[in-house]
């Protein structure tokens, strides 16, 4: 199936006339409605390109597809050694910015997730067709990739800038043919890809299909064998998907989970989380998206309406819980439930605590997971539990860990087959003696396709997560050679000025690539850099709202936590590294602003918490990060140089470079 609804030689689409044109474009457009502006843009775009590509030999495509953004290219151009992306706006008179910032994502998307156009020149030119004043300067971005700052155009330059940028760019012709065939292989954020999944996309439309990678879809297909056989054969079956950060877990999640999102089917499955930011980003994301896809077929219909059915399909585990407190004889209606960040269940004191206090229910003794299990153990035919386990995530009080699962199951739920990826028995799971116990009393099946290995947050950034833990464990040397590998496609910088840190960030992102500010929770003396990090922040706004939102994280005003961040990313981030988390000769140290002074926190588990909680900041950016460890002050004893230099020089001795 071709990516463009229209696709010719330059040569044979001057001798076509508008009518053969229009009617491939409408024939191929599938969700086509047979709206005069649409037609009348065409016929205006082909009129304007008939004119200006007469002395032009090449290709041209027009509403060319790019699935990670569920949108199209209005014209795709290769003319010698250069692909222009043309966005027209017919009848406009100004270039407005989120304008200006679409044809650079459109161009951004080429760029970095099609394989033949990786090392190509790429031209984004905006044409506002009735535009008086145009800034047609021709330059690369900062990046210096071979991708062009986006120009700005009307009808009357259009010819020239197309000749300007063809002067400028020079090199070898693109072969067209070998460029058609180049894969598209995009790396979604989590919010783009449930939104197209939501959209009956599979999850090879938005995933990568290098082989560096085991394929999420491999995952997907070894999930989807363990529910059909449990089904099948009338038998509960619970399995346990391990992964890097940012290697796919929630995707595989949502792809089970929206695959079987009809609730007459047998197969009806849903997907929890106890991550609230994520539930409500999710939420909100699918929510305006598909209003926003109504509202352009011409269908009215209440953004109330649509979020009652998101809500259906992703929950808050909480809320699933309390849902089978009512009546604790019925099962609930799913018999498929998809646990993400499993690791992160409370244990059966901080379940007891919260039953207690917010549900008024004293002695119950049951840790989240048991009592999760025990929900699903109430049907009496199938169930199937699937378990999303990042190594090294709890970050917060009473998170039970991946154990209390297999304890749980060794403890209550004899009947239930157990499926475990190999890698559940590493040490960042601490999970090894309890799986021995377990396997020494029942079958237990591992399966290598239950592990995801490879960060897919970004094609930039698949070694960012060991490069993390070496520095974390401090393993010196090992992070010096990983940092060698990184850095060429993924800067990390240091710095010890905030303003240097910000301007850092604004002068690296490109279109819309989202950038903002991320922090420890217990980063609390960054006051004197106005960071707040008691003010709360509403995720919501920050992760989704545009640049013109005061409250959006591009105004670098408003910052998020570990708490806020977990399961999502950013392609930018600036993370400020406060005295909480130090190191000194000793190794790192763990401290507790309480007061007026720090406390050295004692426990190992708060220690982890700790450590956990940098290890998930310094793993949320796609594209590239600055870290700021600020210089203190000698006259405030909560800020005194001493906290942050030898953190700043540990960094700075691993080969990490200044913007100083």
């Amino acid at each position: 199936m071709n990516r463009y609804f229209y696709g010719n030689t330059i040569s044979n689409f001057l001798t076509e006339s508008t009518e053969q044109i229009i009617g491939i474009l409408s024939i191929n457009n599938l969700f086509y409605q047979q709206e005069k502006t649409q037609k009348d843009s065409w016929i205006e775009e082909i009129k304007i390109l008939q004119s200006v590509l007469t002395n032009y030999k090449g290709h041209v495509y027009f509403e060319y597809t790019i699935p990670r953004m569920g949108q199209r290219i209005d014209v795709l151009l290769i003319i010698d050694s250069v692909v222009f992306v043309l966005e027209f706006k017919v009848g406009g008179k100004e270039f407005q910015n989120n304008a200006i910032d679409q044809v650079m994502d459109y161009a951004l998307d080429l760029k970095n997730f099609h394989e033949t156009s990786h090392n190509e020149y790429i031209a984004p030119i905006l044409i506002v067709t009735k535009a008086k004043t145009c800034n047609s300067v021709i330059s690369s971005t900062l990046q210096n990739d071979k991708l062009l700052l986006p120009i700005m155009s009307n009808t009357e330059v259009l010819g020239s800038v197309i000749k300007d940028v063809l002067s400028f760019c020079g090199g070898r012709n693109i072969e067209v043919e070998k460029w058609e065939r180049g894969r598209y292989s995009p790396t979604p954020t989590i919010i783009e890809a449930a939104k197209s999944l939501y959209n009956n996309h599979s999850v090879l439309d938005i995933s990568r299909s290098d082989a560096s990678a085991i394929n999420l879809s491999k995952t997907s297909q070894a999930i989807s064998d363990i529910i059909l056989y449990s089904k099948k054969n009338s038998i509960k079956s619970i399995c346990f998907v391990t992964g890097v950060p940012g290697a796919g877990k929630t995707l595989v999640g949502l792809n089970i989970a929206t695959q079987n999102i009809d609730e007459s089917s047998d197969l009806h499955s849903v997907f929890l989380s106890g991550n609230g930011p994520l539930v409500a980003i999710l939420r909100e994301a699918l929510t305006r998206d598909k209003q926003r896809r109504e509202k352009e077929l011409g269908k009215k219909i209440s953004k109330r309406q649509i979020m009652s059915e998101v809500k259906m399909f992703i929950q808050n585990v909480h809320n699933f819980r309390d849902e089978c407190l009512i009546d604790i004889e019925e099962p609930p209606k799913e018999h498929v439930a998809l646990f993400d960040e499993a690791q992160r269940a409370w244990d059966s004191l901080q379940t007891s605590n919260f039953m207690m206090r917010k549900r008024n229910k004293s002695g119950f003794n049951l840790s989240e997971p048991e009592f999760l299990i025990s929900c699903l153990d109430r049907h009496k035919d199938w169930a199937v539990i699937v378990c999303l386990v990042g190594g090294g995530q709890e970050i917060n009080t009473g998170e039970a860990g991946i154990c209390e699962w297999i304890e749980s199951l060794d403890r209550k739920f004899n009947d239930w087959e157990t499926y475990i990826s190999p890698n559940l028995n590493d040490s960042e799971y601490n999970a090894e003696s309890n799986i021995q116990k377990l396997a020494s009393k029942r079958l237990v099946r591992y399966n290598e396709a239950l592990h995801l290995s490879v960060s897919m947050r970004s094609f930039r950034a698949e070694n960012v997560s060991l490069f993390v833990k070496q520095i974390l464990d401090l393993s010196i040397n090992e992070a010096k050679k990983t940092l060698q590998t990184i850095k060429i496609n993924y800067p990390i910088v240091i710095t010890r000025e905030i303003g240097k840190a910000k301007s850092w960030l604004r002068k690296n992102a490109r279109g819309s690539e989202r950038f903002g500010m991320i922090v420890s929770s217990q980063a609390e003396r960054l006051k004197p850099q106005s960071i707040f990090v008691k003010s709360p922040t509403n995720p919501i706004h920050w992760f989704l709202n545009g640049k013109d939102d005061v409250r959006s994280s591009y105004y670098l005003e408003d910052v998020a936590t570990e708490f806020d961040v977990q399961g999502l990313e950013l392609d930018w981030v600036c993370i400020a590294w406060d005295a909480d988390f130090r190191y000194s000769s000793k190794g790192w140290e763990h401290w507790s602003f309480k007061g007026s002074r720090w406390n050295k926190i004692k426990k190992t588990h708060r220690q982890n918490y700790l450590k956990n909680a940098y290890r998930v900041l310094l793993t949320r950016a796609r594209q590239g990060m600055v870290i700021v460890v600020p210089n203190g002050d000698k006259n405030d004893p909560t800020r005194h140089p001493s906290y942050y230099d030898p953190t700043y020089e540990l960094l700075k001795s691993i080969g990490l470079p200044t913007i100083d």
